[in-house]
């Protein structure tokens, strides 16, 4: 697994680097070797906080935690994502690696729980829409006058594409457009 590290507001010395890379290379069972994780360390209000984003097998994941201790919050999103994966672990099977979900006694094991039982998704709605092109202007706009976290959009200015703008955590939005 390759490892990235970014620090915001903070400069944090390497023993925390080597404990996170500690920590996620368990999550190392699930994917291949050429998975990538990136691990953004920052310190807001007197909270510790790690966001760890780990992509493989073509699928992302993420986490973000905050406690009063870094090492804390690089366990809980560590957790975090391996409960994801334990989750989803019948959809992800086709795509993580062949023996990821192979049980095995770990010495090093801190828990004993039972596994919780997956989730059915259950489509119980489907709507059909005529997306207009319009501006990501107005589809913010939109956005705001509908109440919704996101809208879907063929983007005027980008020769009618498929777009999606979205409002962000921090107050802001964003626009998710197709690559093609």
């Amino acid at each position: 697994m390759k490892f990235q590290y970014s620090e915001k507001k903070v400069k944090l010395p390497a023993k925390v680097h080597a404990y996170a890379e500690k920590k996620v290379m368990k999550l190392g069972r699930y994917f291949e070797d050429n998975a990538e994780a990136l691990v953004v360390f920052s310190v807001e209000k007197n909270q510790n906080n790690v966001e760890l984003t780990v992509h493989g097998a073509g699928t992302w994941f993420r986490a973000h935690e905050s406690t009063s201790d870094m090492f804390a919050s690089i366990d809980a999103a560590v957790g975090t994502i391996e409960g994801q994966i334990r989750k989803n672990k019948t959809r992800l099977a086709r795509r993580l690696r062949q023996d990821a979900f192979v049980r095995s006694v770990d010495e090093n094991a801190t828990s004993f729980a039972a596994e919780e039982p997956e989730e059915e998704l259950h489509i119980v709605r489907q709507k059909r829409f005529y997306f207009r092109p319009m501006t990501q202007e107005e589809a913010v706009l939109q956005m705001n006058l509908l109440e919704h976290s996101f809208f879907a959009f063929r983007d005027q200015d980008n020769d009618g594409a498929f777009a999606v703008v979205y409002r962000r955590n921090d107050g802001g939005y964003g626009v998710i457009v197709d690559a093609e």
